[in-house]
């Protein structure tokens, strides 16, 4: 629950350090209700947003982070509120609202949504040569919503889209329409999981649909025509992907899992909450990319179901969904995970030391050693306390915290119940995750394959 902000003028932010303009304090949002029309030709949104929320302290004013569009009405509860100001990203509302109440804001919105510029790139709503890509991690949502853009603030959607005939849709959750009106179609999607604002997405292209498996998962690919003949063979170990996941991490979180590949090449996959999303450049029909499908895959655990509680955490996301393409190729007839764990940290022997894995700060947050020590300290981990009781501590991490927000200390705390000696693995962790200097390997025999 993200609440250390007062909520009163004069108090802008309740943001994660690592996005300090992004978050805002003394409320909880339990609902957004987006019903958005999108012209593709003209790069033109309108949008309707019903944020219900409960107050976690009295407010006397209400904000949200909206960027590059324009508010054209606002209503707090119906009712029209005495002012409102729309500046620097941030819209503030005046409202008064009792410590624990449930209230409902209606925001109607417009304009050419565009990507915000970040020290990690461009984020948000961007248009692809035919359609649309939404990435937020981490603070892309305000480009198409109004949000209290913070992780830890999760929340239930119901995404309305209406669009060009031609164009297919995908966003989170359950379709639970599809209704076509002259030339333009409908789509409505359901995402009852709670789900942080930076997961939120919506694609749109040229796309066709094929059914890749029913179990245990039902799984789905979203692509050009002129692509599925190569998605096929890349994504043909999916579904032994998917097993070998739920047999070592727990049951699938979600209804069901969505591939979308763009027509557009793209630098690097996205997740978002039930739906991975690749580029052209990563259908090759080779499989030339499939670790960057068992590691987009393991996202669906580690970063949608069990999301950090801020951004500092994040090498829960990323430290784990490495690991987990290392237990693909050991499984799959690759390299084992010791043999990838070695190969990584004599690359990481030769990088500059000053990344701590308990807190890298923004600059560091997606920094490649930061996904390849969290999977070495992974493997640390599964050599001191042994397989059985690493993977029993992996399912009891992903069925304790399903659906929530998480935490570095929450983890470690959990480990020291699967081990007789709790000191070693405060001291595992304390070398791996909050001293920069890269810890040397201690010889360990090879695990058996998963």
């Amino acid at each position: 629950m993200v609440a250390r902000n007062n909520g009163q003028p004069g108090a802008a932010s309740a943001g994660d350090p690592y996005v300090p303009s992004h978050g805002n304090g003394g409320y909880h949002v339990e609902s957004y209700e987006l019903d958005l029309d999108y012209r593709v030709s003209s790069n033109r949104l309108t949008g309707k947003a019903t944020i219900t929320a409960v107050a976690t302290q009295a407010l006397s004013r209400i904000s949200f982070d909206l960027s590059g569009l324009r508010v054209s009405k606002v209503s707090v509860n119906g009712r029209r509120p005495q002012r409102y100001s729309h500046r620097a990203g941030k819209l503030h509302i005046s409202a008064n609202v009792m410590d624990g109440a449930e209230f409902t804001v209606d925001i109607q919105y417009a304009g050419n949504p565009k990507p915000e510029d970040g020290p990690w790139g461009e984020l948000g709503w961007d248009e692809l040569t035919e359609g649309v890509i939404v990435a937020s991690q981490p603070s892309g949502a305000a480009t198409w919503f109004p949000c209290n853009d913070h992780p830890g603030d999760k929340a239930h959607y119901r995404i309305t889209i209406t669009t060009d005939s031609p164009y297919h849709v995908v966003a989170n959750g359950r379709l639970v329409s599809r209704r076509v009106k002259a030339s333009r179609t409908t789509w409505v999607f359901d995402q009852a999981a709670p789900m942080a604002t930076y997961l939120a997405t919506v694609q749109i292209g040229r796309y066709d649909e094929i059914e890749l498996a029913t179990s245990p998962v039902t799984t789905r690919a979203v692509l050009p025509a002129s692509l599925m003949p190569n998605a096929k063979a890349d994504l043909g170990r999916q579904q032994d992907m998917m097993k070998l996941f739920c047999r070592l991490f727990g049951p699938y979180p979600f209804a069901s899992y969505t591939v979308v590949v763009t027509d557009d090449p793209l630098e690097i996959p996205l997740e978002a909450q039930g739906i991975s999303v690749f580029g052209s450049n990563h259908v090759d029909g080779r499989r030339g990319s499939e670790r960057l499908v068992a590691h987009e895959l393991a996202h669906q655990w580690f970063g949608n179901s069990l999301t950090p509680a801020s951004w500092r955490h994040i090498w829960l996301n990323e430290g784990f969904a490495c690991y987990a393409e290392w237990l693909w190729s050991e499984a799959s007839g690759g390299l084992t995970a010791t043999q990838q764990v070695s190969k990584a940290h004599t690359r990481l022997k030769g990088l500059p030391q000053d990344l701590s894995l308990s807190d890298p700060g923004p600059e560091l947050m997606f920094d490649d050693r930061l996904y390849k020590r969290g999977a070495i300290t992974l493997h640390v981990l599964r050599q001191h306390l042994g397989d059985d009781a690493f993977f029993d501590l992996l399912r009891a991490w992903t069925k304790s915290h399903r659906h929530g927000s998480v935490t570095t200390d929450e983890f470690i705390a959990l480990a020291t119940a699967f081990s007789p000696d709790e000191n070693a693995v405060r001291e595992l962790f304390s070398a791996w995750l909050d001293a920069t200097e890269l810890p040397a390997l201690k010889n360990g025999r090879p695990r058996p394959r998963p």
